[in-house]
């Protein structure tokens, strides 16, 4: 009897010691938000352009301000931003401390009027810096101007064409309405997982079809594809450096960026990826 309340005692310690390895190993997910956003400062970088109007103007800073206590209800633990970092082991952005309130009324681009207001809102002492740009020792992750020019000595102008028509047919219809729209309704415009797959991420519509581009070994459109990935692959990577499990993260870049992004986020162990719908109205 004695020998089988051992064994039971021993049994129980076991189940004990196997349930807390088990729940060691299972670690709290990391929520990331991707809140893809047009260039509010219209910098015209970009093959296509979204022509925004004044954020500064009374009527839109009531408007991002709405926008900023809706994600603020998110508590983002993690903000990250489309802009590459002096220093790549830290992945700090350098003109986060710089911002004051003052930087509302002055700077219109969209990682003061959002980013930086939310993580000065949120008491975050610093903002991430994570893309991936041409640099010395880095190839061009868009080679557009390769791909037009192939295409035109190969006769095969006809696919950039159809591809631009479309793209800024849908520019052309949203810089239309949104004198109409709150910045809020803008961004869940851009933002609409429907969007993000069909075509704001340009993928299916403008990218994929330039795999059409090329001849023989010579394939710039599947190149300049291969290269867009590569960028946004390196984007996510650095997002993963600085973060760990439990942590809530607002990534906000270019809407022609979120395909990819929410991809990654997605189809990555650990990640869980947060509809921005989920808090803005």
């Amino acid at each position: 009897m004695i020998f089988k309340s051992w064994l039971f005692a021993l049994a129980a310690c076991w189940l004990v010691v196997g349930a807390a390895t088990a729940a060691a190993h299972v670690r709290e997910p990391i929520r990331v938000m991707v809140l893809g956003s047009y260039h509010m400062d219209n910098p015209g970088r970009d093959v296509h352009n979204l022509h925004a109007d004044d954020v500064t103007a009374p009527k839109r800073q009531r408007e991002i301000a709405a926008v900023v206590d809706e994600l603020a209800k998110f508590q983002p633990t993690v903000i990250a931003v489309e802009r590459l970092a002096a220093d790549q082991d830290q992945l700090l952005d350098a003109k986060y401390p710089n911002f004051t309130a003052d930087s509302l009324t002055t700077s219109r681009d969209e990682r003061a009027q959002i980013a930086y207001r939310l993580a000065h809102r949120l008491k975050l002492p610093v903002v991430y810096a994570v893309d991936e740009i041409e640099r010395e020792g880095t190839p061009d992750y868009f080679p557009y101007e390769a791909m037009t020019k192939f295409a035109a000595a190969h006769g095969q102008q006809a696919v950039l064409d159809s591809a631009s028509a479309w793209m800024e047919g849908r520019l052309h219809v949203l810089t239309a309405a949104m004198p109409n729209l709150t910045v809020g309704q803008i961004l869940l415009h851009v933002n609409d997982p429907s969007q993000a797959s069909e075509g704001v991420g340009q993928q299916p519509h403008v990218m994929y079809p330039f795999l059409a581009v090329g001849s023989g070994t010579d394939l710039p459109g599947a190149e300049l594809n291969g290269r867009w990935y590569t960028r946004n692959a390196k984007i996510f990577a650095k997002l993963m450096r600085v973060v760990k499990p439990g942590d809530r993260v607002l990534i906000m870049f270019g809407y022609g960026h979120t395909f990819w992004l929410r991809h990654f986020v997605q189809n990555t162990d650990g990640f869980r990826l947060v509809e921005p719908a989920q808090y803005i109205h």
